[in-house]
């Protein structure tokens, strides 16, 4: 009797399949995680991005009495790392810590990308911000920004620049601000941002682009002067350096960005708690005076927001990269 009800009431049969699969999950959600988490960070160990996982997981670690585990896979610019998440079942074992350069630069840069960012990753929330800083060589006869443009324009194509090639944003920066200004600056590619860093510490080269945290100690001990930085206040940690939009170009602002992602699939009840125990950890006094410490700014979102703010970002820089005629890798 009760399988002839059922098979005559197709919206009985949807229902009970509705229930079936978000018992499961929930269940999932509940005893999330019983192993192990791998955590991926698409860059090597050391660095800011590194710094901040490990910041993350041990938190991650103690509340859930599971380890979470950092796994560095890097190269590509993040891309390599991306890719091996993207590809990872989509169970709430495999968190991606994504960035700017591998979520909105890279899609519009290489030919073949081994994943699609909107359609491979489900975003949980961005986890904060850091702004870049263009300093030059302190033979460099120019004290501000403003000098520097000027500079510049009766220099054409004799100045030149050196930062990591593969999609940072710290290249891509510098070329916005060589289309904002309309200058001629010829970029010459390094293999990382410390190798060009160095280089412009040795006169090698007379200026680049660095992110913030990495530059912030060769800024204070004055082996380069910093000129401006990219965010639209000034940091704590240099509050006498001014911002491009207070100086010569109004309304200029880049921040490179981290956020935390799922491989798309991942159970809606696991995304829920993920995003609400990181939210918890970076609301955390502790961790938030590391990251200030780190010259990043702390900037939680919901997976709706940091959705959106994807979105807008790679639109930005394909826009950016088409303008400044950068061929696609």
């Amino acid at each position: 009797m009760i399988h002839v009800v059922i098979k005559r009431h197709p919206a009985l049969i949807f229902a009970l399949a509705t229930l079936a699969w978000h018992f499961p999950a929930a269940s999932w959600a509940q005893s999330y995680p019983a192993k192990p988490v791998r955590y991926v960070v698409p860059f090597p160990a050391g660095g800011s991005p590194d710094i901040i996982a490990r910041l993350i997981t041990e938190r991650f670690s103690r509340m859930w009495g599971q380890q979470v585990l950092v796994e560095n896979r890097s190269g590509a610019g993040g891309t390599v790392g991306a890719a091996f998440a993207a590809k990872s079942p989509a169970d709430g074992y495999t968190l991606f810590q994504c960035n700017i350069a591998s979520s909105a630069i890279a899609p519009s840069l290489y030919v073949r990308m081994p994943y699609d960012h909107q359609r491979d990753f489900a975003p949980l929330s961005r986890i904060g911000t850091t702004p870049n800083v263009l300093v030059v060589h302190p033979s460099m006869p120019t004290r501000s920004l403003r000098e520097f443009i000027a500079y510049a324009k009766a220099h054409p194509g004799k100045l030149s620049y050196g930062t990591s090639a593969a999609g940072s944003s710290q290249l891509l920066t510098m070329e916005l601000i060589k289309l904002t200004a309309k200058i001629d600056v010829v970029f010459i590619p390094y293999k990382g941002a410390p190798q060009s860093l160095s280089d412009t510490i040795g006169g090698q080269i007379p200026c680049t682009v660095q992110s913030a945290p990495g530059v912030l100690s060769a800024i204070q001990t004055g082996r380069v002067r910093a000129l401006a930085v990219t965010s639209l206040k000034r940091i704590p940690q240099l509050p006498s350096v001014p911002t491009m939009d207070e100086t010569a170009l109004p309304g200029f602002e880049v921040n490179s960005w981290y956020g935390l992602c799922a491989p798309a699939g991942t159970p809606t009840p696991i995304l829920d708690k993920v995003h609400t125990d990181l939210t918890a950890v970076l609301r955390m006094p502790e961790i938030q005076q590391r990251l200030k410490d780190m010259v990043i700014e702390v900037a939680p979102t919901s997976p709706q927001e940091f959705a959106q703010f994807i979105r807008a970002e790679t639109a930005r820089w394909a826009r950016v990269i088409k303008d400044a005629g950068i061929p696609p890798q």
